[in-house]
């Protein structure tokens, strides 16, 4: 409600090639001009100078170099005065009531015929979305409220799916969903989430997220497990073209990157080669982030300057491997690491590397094993260590044992440096077995 005790009208205007005349070559007068050019609208600045803002606009708008007069609101469809004249503002405003033009005055919000609403504004697959809020002519409480809905946008928490209209195509984003925990997701994988009509998720994303998904969006799990592939690379590579070209916005969520040993490239190859529409949205690799919440990172002054990430389902080189200086991490490597262990040394690897197995990173059930290279596949098989887990080697897993692990919203796990060579945390979180 107004001082007067009424509400004001909401329009949104469409003002590409239509005349709007700004008043003043100040950063108001800046601010509204940007705003203006970006709509498509036919900007004039009229002010005997202008500030650094605006002269960066031009020539995407018109300067006339004087001062403002009654006239030049002749042939505007909107007008606005930031002149810091009240005098000069009011009979702009004046001039523009007589046209029947409406007149935003930045000096006195009370005399104003409209007003400017504080505005969040997003893009995306399924379209743009403006909202404007208007807060009784208080802006400081607009903004709050602005902040507090781009937030809510950002989340993924807003209902932004797109009604699927007959004949428009659809498309296809690739979302990395991080390490595990549903807030170490990006703000546009959330948004991407919340605009989908189908989801195909794998078994390490972070899928407690699918629980804010609208009861209409379909979900379709296609998890693989060491050594059980139940829906093979190509049937998804199908699936997700088949589903966009029924016109729904498919989201392939994963966990990690995708681009990281996580098969996107491939993904992204069908869809152009199908003519599909495809979007990709990194997310946080497990490869740097699991060793992270468990204290170690993959490089440090000193110890290691590179760091070489791998997969454990193929078979490597393990010669070149040993010659490497800098952090070893190993995906998907839990199942051959006594082939990877015992190859390392065959060829003049340090047997007393420290080598750290990362279990869950990033979850309530998270554990870390650490063991020389040439004893830690026999201690993670006495401990049961277990897929999914990320394999660190290198002197870089020394640090866990001083950095400790990152604090986190899961239940705290955090170790602490009890004594030379000693790992202590709450019990069967940490098993640490010295070197020789």
């Amino acid at each position: 409600m107004t001082d007067a005790g009424r509400v004001p009208y909401p329009l949104h205007l469409d003002l590409t090639g239509r005349r709007v005349l700004v008043a003043g070559g100040g950063p108001v007068a800046a601010r509204r001009a940007a705003d203006l050019v970006a709509a498509g609208a036919d900007v004039h600045v009229v002010a005997p100078a202008v500030c650094e803002d605006l002269r960066e606009l031009l020539p995407r708008l018109t300067w006339h170099e004087r001062e403002a007069v009654d006239g030049d609101v002749e042939g505007a469809w909107l007008v606005h005065t930031a002149t810091g004249d009240p005098a000069t503002d009011a009979a702009l405003a004046g001039a523009a009531q007589e046209r029947r033009t409406w007149c935003v005055r930045a000096d006195d919000a009370a005399a104003s015929a409209a007003w400017t609403p504080a505005v969040v504004h997003r893009d995306g697959p399924a379209g743009p979305v403006t909202v404007s809020v208007s807060a009784g002519r208080d802006p400081r409480r607009a903004r709050a409220l602005k902040e507090a809905l781009a937030r809510w946008l950002d989340a993924g928490a807003a209902p932004l799916r797109r009604e699927r209209v007959p004949g428009r195509p659809g498309r296809v984003t690739l979302v990395g969903g991080g390490p595990g925990e549903v807030d170490l997701m990006t703000l546009r994988g959330r948004r991407r989430l919340a605009e989908a009509d189908l989801v195909v998720v794998d078994r390490l994303a972070p899928t407690g997220v699918l629980a804010e998904l609208g009861e209409e969006v379909e979900v379709v799990d296609v998890g693989k497990t060491p050594d059980h592939h139940p829906v093979p690379q190509e049937e998804i590579n199908r699936l997700l073209v088949e589903a966009a070209r029924t016109g729904r916005h498919v989201v392939r969520l994963k966990g990690g990157d995708g681009y990281v040993l996580g098969r996107g490239g491939e993904e992204v190859l069908a869809c152009r080669a199908a003519g599909v529409e495809v979007e990709v949205v990194p997310g946080v690799t497990s490869a740097f982030a699991v060793p992270a919440a468990a204290g170690i990172p993959v490089t440090h002054r000193g110890l290691a300057r590179s760091v070489t990430v791998l997969t454990g389902h193929d078979a490597p080189d393990h010669a070149s491997l040993a010659r490497l200086e800098g952090t070893l991490v190993v995906l998907m490597g839990v199942s051959t690491l006594p082939e990877l262990t015992a190859g390392l040394i065959a060829h003049g690897k340090d047997p007393a590397t420290p080598v750290a197995v990362v279990e869950r990173g990033w979850t309530p059930h998270q554990r870390t094993t650490t063991a020389p290279l040439d004893r830690i596949a026999a201690v993670a098989a006495e401990r049961g260590v277990r897929s999914p887990a990320v394999v660190v080697v290198g002197a870089v897993v020394d640090l866990a044992a001083t950095v400790g692990e990152v604090a986190s919203a899961r239940p705290s796990t955090s170790a602490g440096l009890a004594g030379p060579g000693e790992l202590v945390a709450p019990p069967g979180a940490v098993a640490y077995c010295p070197g020789a």
